[in-house]
């Protein structure tokens, strides 16, 4: 947020700027080379081969060392450190499992997209094992995210993200003698009134954001948490029904009921023949981390009090694409856990923008491709790079992303207090048919 000023009971603050841009999809792809689009199945499968070979060398490293953790090979001050040191050991492996087997959900994800290869059958074959293996309906959660990737940042139409409104919240009615309807300035009365009727302790933020990202990924899949708020209760990824899909689109979500219908039979009966806690420790708890990075890199790709939210009269698909982040996942950690992440999970934080302008791109493409956009975005006074993601940014912007106006066409995150971070400017002078001012530059 920036610079506060108090001045006879009201709060005021200094504002960012975001040029909402007026670029079309062909100046975008334009600037990417042309190599960048090419897909190969081969090369694709190569990254699974890694990712797995990656996997299987922290499970043989981890059942290694625990056979030396005993006092026949090492002695420690006392008989309680040595499950201490076992848990440790495998809490390290889990960790690390999730980070690679993230990897492999943002393969399967491309396969969604038609970005393993050429072939759509092969693109739709590979996804359907990869995502079924870890949790996901492929092509119900393939066709929710295209509506998606169409429509990002739009208030109505976008699935995911979607930010709940001052009236959805229940919140006091906004009150234009008292408070700006961009958010640069409030009353210390209406700051008050929302602050109380939001909740904005340090606690409560904590576990929000860790309820969030631990279970947000099923909640979404399950009850549409976080999606769309005008589709009607009950909504979900498995009903062949569900306002999400398409007739025609029906036997593809019965099969992927049918993945998930393996993927569970699959988990019970390595429960039955290997023990609970066996699984629950080589698969289930690694399995809880991919969901919980899935969950970490999405949000924050899409959720900053920088970004826009558009109504339709003020949506395109570039600006959509546009209102979007690439952040350097575990980049708060320090250059070399920056690299392992961004690696572990193929870029997909790191080269996010690029992936809403061509999502056919495949991930290996995706670094040269998105250097050359950020040059052309750059020309056009955009610098699309948050901060880097973390479990520290996700509650810096969980506490700042409260809430938007019901009002506008343009409209950005306000915090508990009823303030926004961010305002619009055109480049071109024109108004918006918001009924709001906005800045022209």
């Amino acid at each position: 947020m920036s610079a506060y000023s108090e001045k006879e009971g009201v709060t005021t603050i200094k504002q960012n700027v975001f040029v909402i841009p007026d670029l079309t999809i062909k100046d975008l792809l334009s600037a990417i080379p042309a190599h960048c689009f090419k897909r190969s199945a081969l090369r694709s499968s190569l990254y699974i081969a890694w990712d797995v070979a990656v996997i299987s060398g922290i499970y043989k490293a981890a059942t290694y060392l625990d056979t030396f953790i005993s006092p026949t090979y090492i002695s420690l001050p006392h008989p309680v450190l040595y499950p201490v040191a076992r848990f440790s050991l495998w809490g390290m492996y889990t960790f690390w499992t999730g980070l690679f087997a993230t990897g492999l959900w943002v393969i399967a994800h491309e396969c969604g997209h038609q970005a393993f290869s050429e072939s759509k059958f092969i693109n739709n074959s590979v996804g359907w094992v990869l995502h079924s293996a870890l949790g996901v309906p492929y092509h119900s959660w393939r066709i929710s995210h295209a509506k998606h990737h169409a429509s990002t940042g739009h208030m109505t139409q976008d699935q995911v993200f979607v930010p709940k409104t001052r009236s959805q919240l229940g919140l006091p009615a906004f009150d234009p003698t008292k408070e700006d309807i961009l958010g640069s300035s409030v009353s210390v009365e209406v700051m008050k009134e929302l602050r109380e009727a939001i909740g904005d302790s340090p606690i409560g933020a904590t576990l929000g954001a860790a309820t969030y990202l631990l279970g947000g990924w099923p909640a979404y899949l399950l009850r549409n948490a976080s999606g769309q708020k005008r589709y009607p209760s009950g909504t979900n990824h498995f009903n062949p029904d569900a306002v999400i899909f398409a007739p025609h689109q029906r036997e593809s979500i019965i099969l992927s009921d049918i993945g998930i219908v393996f993927w569970l039979a699959g988990v019970a009966g390595s429960i039955y023949t290997y023990g609970f806690w066996t699984v629950f420790r080589i698969y289930l708890v690694p399995y809880l981390w991919v969901n919980h990075w899935l969950v970490l890199i999405t949000f924050l790709q899409h959720t900053d009090p920088i970004l826009p939210h558009y109504r339709a009269s003020e949506f395109t698909f570039p600006r959509g694409a546009l209102s979007t982040l690439d952040r350097n996942l575990l980049g708060d950690c320090g250059s070399i856990m920056g690299w392992i992440g961004a690696h572990a999970t193929n870029g997909i934080s790191e080269t996010h923008v690029l992936h809403h302008v061509s999502s056919k791109i495949p991930h290996y493409n995706a670094w040269e491709a998105s250097a050359a956009l950020r040059k052309r975005l750059e020309q056009a006074g955009l610098k699309l790079e948050g901060a880097p993601g973390g479990w520290k940014e996700v509650y810096r912007v969980f506490k700042q992303c409260r809430f938007v106006e019901d009002e506008g066409n343009i409209v950005f995150y306000k915090n508990a207090s009823g303030l926004a971070a961010t305002r619009p400017a055109f480049t071109d002078g024109s108004a918006s048919d918001s009924g709001i001012e906005v800045d022209k530059i």
